[in-house]
């Protein structure tokens, strides 16, 4: 049982304010735009897929960007592959920091818009540039990815979302334009178990949590995928990392016995120390979702 159980409570504290602003920002660039470019976290593609997010597409094309893909391993990359292609799509990966798979994702987009050149031609129309925005979480990638198909640095990275200006649209060929403002998604789940693994992964943007809860969470989540999946996994990355196994324990006691064992009995430091490790890729490339069987 995990702690989120364990602890009747909403793990996650959400700022209303910022959730109501988000999804009006959103909704308006949607309203411009002919193809929208989702991007996930590769680590969490489901958790990094909103409910909601069919309904505010709507019938505009899609194409599904999993970023990060240097932080899963290329066995890892290709089971998604296949499952998202059961499901009907086609995922593309990138790295966005570094600029792999971006050519792809910009070629996917101007195919997306040969449909709406085809029926503006059948209205009597001339043909026009495919706009498109991207869009995802707080921090899964949005602006480095922007600024991969711009060729430049044209949009500023922020950890702290909701930096609004003037919508406008940036020319990246003949067939594409881009609007430069990334769609943050906003953030009301009411699913703790993916709001959890998005603070895990500090997809997360403007949202309070405790951290010993959410490295706890981490810990559990390894523990249980160690068991179903150890071939996905390296093995046993806490014990190599930090020099104590985590399968013995539960997450919560996992943290206690670590911070006796490395930080002075710090449970929080410990905390902090594990996210941070993790989200630098310092213990290894570990999914912490796998593909539904």
């Amino acid at each position: 049982m995990s702690l989120t159980q364990n602890y009747k409570l909403n793990v996650i504290q959400w700022y209303p304010g910022h959730i109501a602003k988000a999804e009006k920002n959103l909704k308006e660039q949607l309203k411009r735009v002919d193809v929208v470019l989702e991007v996930r976290d590769a680590r969490i593609p489901l958790a990094t897929n909103h409910p909601q997010i069919g309904e505010w597409v709507g019938n505009k094309a899609r194409v599904l960007v999993l970023n990060r893909l240097d932080m899963i391993t290329p066995h890892m990359r290709s089971l998604w592959l296949e499952w998202f292609k059961s499901q009907g799509e086609v995922a593309y990966f990138t790295n966005a920091q570094q600029g792999q798979g971006v050519t792809a994702i910009a070629k996917a987009a101007q195919a997306a818009g040969i449909e709406l050149n085809q029926r503006r031609r059948d209205r009597g129309m001339l043909p026009r540039p495919v706009r498109a925005v991207v869009i995802g979480f707080p921090n899964v990638g949005k602006s480095a990815l922007i600024n991969r198909l711009l060729g430049k640095r044209v949009v500023e990275s922020a950890a702290r979302p909701g930096v609004t200006r003037q919508l406008r649209w940036v020319r990246i060929s003949e067939q594409l334009e881009l609007l430069d403002a990334p769609g943050v998604i906003p953030l009301k789940l009411e699913d703790q178990s993916a709001a959890l693994k998005l603070a895990i992964c500090d997809d997360i943007g403007e949202a309070a949590y405790d951290n010993q809860l959410v490295a706890a969470e981490f810990v559990d989540i390894l523990n249980h995928l160690q068991e179903i999946a150890p071939n996905l996994l390296p093995n046993k990355p806490l014990e190599s990392r930090y020099g104590l196994d985590s399968t013995p324990h539960t997450g919560e006691a996992y943290l206690h016995a670590l911070a006796e064992h490395r930080y002075k009995g710090d449970v929080e430091r410990g905390a902090r120390q594990l996210l941070t490790d993790y989200r630098k890729g310092l213990i290894g490339t570990i999914p912490l979702e796998i593909p539904p069987n």
